[in-house]
């Protein structure tokens, strides 16, 4: 079993979700005992959280970067970022780095693709959003991307950072995503992909009928897939 590098804190909860899902997934994989073999680096989400409101991304790298390598001197076979805004210094941490960054965006992308969805929409932070690191991922896998207005794009990421980082669940703000989900499917998304690793906290599949596809179990996923091959 190959070891995974956990990068988290950003927020706890989903980071916690991670560990949990990979675990799981171990053990449905390999059965018996078996558990997850797991380096966990997790930051101060408060210091992120400032840097990103500053665009101070290239401090965000390098504080990443410098956890990323620890993780790899502790033993990590690879990097799973648990967040997807942060994905957007992924170019900047291979420097850092000498084993593979699971990037969330492919392997989302893989399962879309492997579902035959061709545009879908996508929530997130507002960086996730509206700046193209993202979106344009999901594009070199032939996927159109929908994403929410300005004023859709500041309600969701408001629930995200004053509420669901910080562990409130608010039926309120899970009637007006639902909303938006459903203006989204009207405006052609054939799926939705909840690209922030809150989002699952706040909504599920059972909710809606449009298709779902939470990043933080795909990812997970990746990493028990990655784990478990021994080639």
């Amino acid at each position: 079993m190959k070891t995974i590098g956990l990068l988290g804190g950003m927020s706890w909860e989903s980071t916690a979700t991670y560990y949990r899902l990979i675990n799981e997934g171990v053990k449905a994989n390999l059965g018996g005992l078996n558990s997850a073999k797991i380096v966990l680096h997790s930051v101060n989400f408060a210091e992120i959280e400032a840097l990103q409101r500053t665009g101070d991304w290239q401090t965000c790298a390098q504080i990443l970067g410098q956890a990323a390598a620890g993780l790899e001197r502790a033993g990590a076979e690879c990097i799973v970022i648990c967040t997807n805004t942060m994905h957007k210094v992924v170019p900047q941490l291979t420097k850092y780095v000498s084993v593979p960054i699971i990037h969330v965006a492919d392997v989302v992308a893989q399962t879309l693709k492997a579902r035959s969805v061709e545009r879908v929409a996508l929530l997130g932070t507002r960086f996730t959003m509206s700046e193209p690191f993202y979106a344009e991922h999901l594009s070199k896998h032939a996927l159109e991307v929908i994403v929410p207005n300005q004023d859709e794009q500041k309600m969701v990421d408001g629930v995200i950072y004053q509420e669901l980082c910080v562990g409130q669940i608010n039926p309120s703000s899970k009637q007006q995503y639902l909303t938006l989900i459903n203006a989204l499917h009207k405006r052609g998304a054939q799926a939705v992909i909840l690209g922030c690793t809150e989002i699952g906290l706040l909504i599920n599949q059972r909710d809606c009928e449009l298709t779902l596809f939470d990043t933080t179990q795909i990812h997970a996923q990746a990493a028990v897939s990655f784990a478990c091959d021994n080639s």
